[in-house]
């Protein structure tokens, strides 16, 4: 089931105007981890996780950090099976960022420190 897709610039004017809408971050491990943002509020599902409860009337906006949305629209036709209205982020967080849209900021993993002598050839 192919997801519909939403733009950046449409998710922005929906969020604006008040619209019940839950923004769901579904990018792989690696890029999620290193990064240090996410779209205001939203959730993390990945892959075949859980879907966390919707309530009705209520859409899905699922986003990730692949050009071709590979990621978010596997969650969003998820979401659309589980009886939900969903869509993919075109462009996902990195158009999203393009766009220098808000996001929040969030944890990424610290770099241990090395052990003495480790960085010696």
């Amino acid at each position: 089931m192919a997801a519909p897709r939403i733009t950046r610039d449409d998710l922005k004017q929906r969020l604006d105007a008040g619209a019940a809408i839950v923004l769901v971050d579904a990018r792989l491990k690696y890029p999620y981890e290193h990064s240090s943002v996410r779209l205001p509020g939203a959730l993390r599902v990945i892959g075949d996780d859980p879907l966390p409860p919707i309530p009705d009337g209520v859409e899905v906006v699922v986003y990730d950090s692949d050009p071709n949305e590979l990621a978010s629209s596997h969650v969003a036709a998820r979401f659309i099976r589980a009886g939900v209205r969903a869509t993919a982020l075109t462009g996902g967080i990195v158009g999203w960022l393009a766009g220098n849209l808000p996001v929040d900021t969030k944890d990424a993993p610290k770099q241990a420190t090395p052990e003495p002598g480790a960085l010696k050839g």
